[in-house]
């Protein structure tokens, strides 16, 4: 059973559909053309990605290298509580 999500994508028979109709609206010798500047496209949309990762990845590691170890950090000031009456007999005494 397909997902209902995938049903949209063509299967099958489509493609020679597909690629008829591809041949008729461009002519056989536009399809080349039109392939190739398709691949070059991809490869500079893959260029651009691993690109891209690689700067995360550095920006990454520049930072865990900047940051100190988690031992010599301050420790968070403790804060001070005041006594407060925890009962109702001790909200009513009177000091």
């Amino acid at each position: 059973m397909q997902h209902p999500f995938f049903a949209w994508l063509p299967h099958g028979t489509d493609f020679v559909w597909i690629f008829l109709l591809a041949v008729l609206l461009f002519g056989a010798n536009k399809l080349p053309q039109l392939a190739r500047g398709l691949g070059k496209s991809l490869g500079e949309f893959k260029k651009a990605k691993e690109e891209f990762e690689k700067e995360v990845r550095a920006a990454a590691t520049t930072e865990t290298e900047t940051k100190p170890a988690t031992g010599s950090l301050p420790s968070p000031a403790t804060p001070t509580l005041e006594k407060t009456p925890s009962s109702a007999d001790e909200l009513t005494k009177k000091s």
